[in-house]
């Protein structure tokens, strides 16, 4: 399954960008589907993520391992060079189409490494995240994506579905997450105007947000500590 827009990139590049992915075998390393989710959430966030902070998550966290490198130069800025163009085409599609259409490989559990990309990105935000999901009259946009997120949760009772879901049930969920995408881009577009305008300002990347703590409460608003809750669908 490939569910994307028009302007995306072609199905080559988007299956270049994969076979490079897989030269990664960190438990934590990235397949397509999570680095599309993964640089939505980034794009969605009220402030701007370095690059530098955010490349080492595509292959685990750390340095490049040397025995997962790539054969050459060339073939190493192959990589880097698709992945910043997938990241471009990613911030031009969310601000400029009305529904934001992901990338989905996995075809029989469609959306579930997207939604834990997604989470993977939140979480360089994550005070700003909990204030948005714990909102009353926002935070149900992203009930679709917590729902794919944790729908293979290792702990059962966050799972929301106790049976495996239909493809009609799947479908009708990925259209949810399609729509709630652009109304969570939308509702963080003024803060992020303002940061952005104030490390053009300053001559540097500012993120004052902390990234959240393994006992702090998960944003997700399951009363849990976020190590018992949400960390165990990035760490699995």
């Amino acid at each position: 399954m490939q569910t994307k827009h028009l302007d995306s990139l072609s199905d080559d590049e988007l299956n270049q960008i994969s076979q490079l992915l897989g030269r990664f075998q960190h438990d934590k390393a990235m397949n397509l589907d999570m680095l599309d989710g993964f640089f939505v959430a980034l794009h969605c966030n009220p402030h701007i993520v370095a690059p530098s902070e955010y490349l080492p998550e595509i292959w685990g966290g750390g340095d490049m391992p040397d025995d997962e490198a790539f054969d050459d130069e060339q073939q190493s800025n192959t990589f880097f060079s698709v992945v910043m163009s997938h990241w471009n085409n990613v911030g031009k599609r969310l601000s400029e189409d009305d529904i934001f259409f992901p990338v989905l490989f996995e075809e029989d559990t469609a959306g579930c490494d997207w939604a834990r990309g997604f989470l993977r990105g939140m979480y360089f935000c994550y005070s700003e995240w909990s204030d948005f999901i714990n909102n009353d009259k926002i935070g149900g946009a992203a009930v679709a994506i917590f729902m794919f997120a944790n729908e293979h949760n290792p702990d059962p009772e966050l799972r929301p579905f106790k049976e495996p879901i239909t493809q009609e049930k799947r479908e009708e969920l990925l259209a949810m997450l399609s729509a709630s995408v652009m109304k969570i881009y939308k509702h963080f577009a003024e803060e992020r105007r303002f940061n952005a305008r104030l490390a053009k300002e300053v001559g540097t990347i500012r993120r004052d947000s902390p990234k959240v703590g393994r006992n702090d409460p998960c944003p997700c608003g399951s009363g849990k500590k976020y190590k018992k809750c949400c960390a165990l669908l990035i760490e699995h």
